[in-house]
């Protein structure tokens, strides 16, 4: 069974201590990819900007600062108010982005009663899927059949 825990918000990117504009966006966790968070911004353009990172470093960054390189993650207040901060680092640029700790906090909370965090690869049937990559096919019976004769006839 596929699950969707979707969520529209509106996030703040930083511009400077003074100054940040709202960004409309989307997180989405999809049980078919348990390790994984979404989160789609509305940045006014013809084409919403996604990002895909895992949900542990949002969890995480929700308590204390986790992450390096590309997204980092962290807890803080912001004229008295809990926000989480979001910096992500891409090659077209950077951007601060600031969530109220509620929000991002309730919204994570609804995807772990979801998806357990330690029964994400049960979400994903790796054993299945590696059953039927590895099972005999009718093609290698008949190569097995056919080594075993050329091999009689060299005794």
């Amino acid at each position: 069974m596929h699950t969707v825990v979707e969520r529209e918000l509106e996030l703040r990117l930083v511009l400077s201590p003074e100054r940040s504009v709202p960004v409309p966006a989307r997180l989405g966790y999809y049980t078919d990819d348990p390790y994984a968070v979404h989160v789609t911004f509305h940045v006014g353009t013809d084409h919403p900007v996604d990002w895909t990172f895992s949900r542990e470093l949002l969890v995480e960054g929700v308590f204390r600062p986790c992450g390096h390189g590309d997204v980092r993650v962290w807890p803080t207040k912001v004229a008295g108010r809990s926000v989480v901060l979001m910096a992500l680092s891409s090659p077209d640029g950077d951007a601060l982005l600031e969530v109220p700790a509620a929000q991002i906090s309730g919204w994570l909370e609804r995807t772990l009663r979801v998806v357990p965090p330690g029964t994400e690869s049960e979400r994903l049937a790796i054993d299945d899927g590696l059953a039927e990559l590895l099972a005999p096919t009718p093609a290698d019976e008949f190569r097995l059949w056919d080594d075993s004769k050329e091999k009689e006839g060299d005794c």
